[in-house]
């Protein structure tokens, strides 16, 4: 997409109640949002908005310049992505609600496709704080992108953890990126937004507020592979994580705690209900077919694929699919289709999901015919 239509996504997005469904209406009906931001209040209404959506976009606009909303972010050094860029993140727009404007400050990078969510109590206790420091830790290790929301207590702790494992992390703000929440973590937000990035969907100069947060957590779980929540009680914000990482087809992982603590029911009710149980980060990095990240990463550098890869990826998508049906379609013998989709698998393009069921663990690119 050009500068000259991102500015007026970036426009869009500043006016209230403009969301994924009145953004997917006006690019169908419009193709370019120019074009949208100068419709009349009828070409609006053809486009399927409700005579109140296209009343406020009509007495709204004068009151935005999409060029000095471009020269703002350019000035805090933030880049807006829609959801039509390359490098939005591809696992973002599997959700049900993706933004159709994400703010970065910072860098996201390929390496982002293998992250967990890190999520947990803002008032951990000294056990918590040490399983999601300690756990988090292990996670940037072995080349795992950490997210979190940048909250007190656990969240802090894995952005820090991350950070001194030398790894990288993504902070979800419930806020514009011009400030900071909680405003203690300023420095802490620096250092992300230099190894990692900063993320938000609400445009500069928006204060958090409560029903923020819960939104916003429908990004951190979407952005990563599964949600490891360290403590939390049974109404806390990681439980909602938590729901909606099931919501979005995401791994759950909980770490067990005292049946004596408040900080434990949330986690230990997940755990009733299904979530894998944590001791050490080698439960997260095998669910997720992520003991071998950094080979994977170095992989994903071969090209091109060999006929037979191209041929299997063009029969596994973002559904499981057996080895068997693989086989079928394919036309080609178990032990060839096998050891293809090892290979595959030590390049990060499929995913076993159970036993032989596998799905499309990133789109691949154009050199393999996917």
């Amino acid at each position: 997409m050009g500068a000259t239509d991102r500015k007026y996504w970036v426009a869009f997005n500043r006016i209230p109640n403009i969301g994924r469904v009145r953004f997917s209406l006006l690019e169908n009906h419009f193709g370019r949002l120019e074009n949208a931001w100068t419709a009349s209040r009828a070409e609006l209404r053809s486009a399927g908005l409700d005579e109140r959506s296209a009343s406020i976009i009509v007495n709204e606009r004068p009151k935005v310049s999409p060029d000095d909303e471009m020269e703002r972010l350019g000035r805090h050094k933030i880049d807006p992505l829609t959801w039509n860029d390359a490098a939005y993140p591809s696992r973002l727009k599997e959700i049900f609600d993706p933004p159709p404007v994400l703010y970065v400050r910072g860098k996201l990078t390929e390496a982002d496709e293998m992250a967990v969510a890190v999520v947990g109590t803002r008032r951990p206790t000294p056990y918590g704080r040490q399983a999601a420091e300690e756990l988090t830790w292990g996670l940037a290790k072995s080349g795992i992108t950490v997210v979190s929301g940048l909250a007190r207590g656990v969240d802090a702790g894995a952005h820090r953890a991350a950070l001194d494992a030398g790894g990288r992390t993504i902070a979800v703000m419930a806020c514009g990126l011009d400030m900071v929440y909680p405003a203690e973590h300023a420095r802490l937000a620096l250092e992300i937004s230099e190894r990692g990035a900063l993320i938000s969907d609400y445009p500069l100069g928006t204060q958090p507020r409560g029903d923020y947060f819960p939104r916003r957590n429908r990004i951190m779980s979407g952005l990563s592979l599964g949600v490891l929540v360290v403590e939390g009680d049974m109404k806390s914000g990681a439980l909602i994580t938590a729901r909606l990482a099931l919501e979005q087809n995401r791994e759950v992982f909980a770490v067990p705690g005292s049946v004596f603590s408040p900080q434990s029911r949330g986690t230990n009710s997940l755990i009733q209900e299904g979530a894998k149980l944590v001791s050490r980060v080698e439960d997260v990095l095998e669910e997720l077919n992520l003991t071998m990240v950094p080979q994977q990463l170095e992989m994903r550098e071969v090209i091109p694929a060999t006929d037979t890869e191209a041929s299997l990826l063009r029969h596994i998508s973002k559904e499981p699919v057996h080895i068997d049906e693989v086989c079928r379609k394919s036309g080609l013998p178990i032990a060839t289709v096998s050891s293809a989709l090892a290979m595959l698998e030590l390049k990060g393009l499929v995913r076993q999901m159970g036993p032989m069921n596998y799905v499309r663990a990133r789109e691949a690119r154009a050199a393999y015919g996917g």
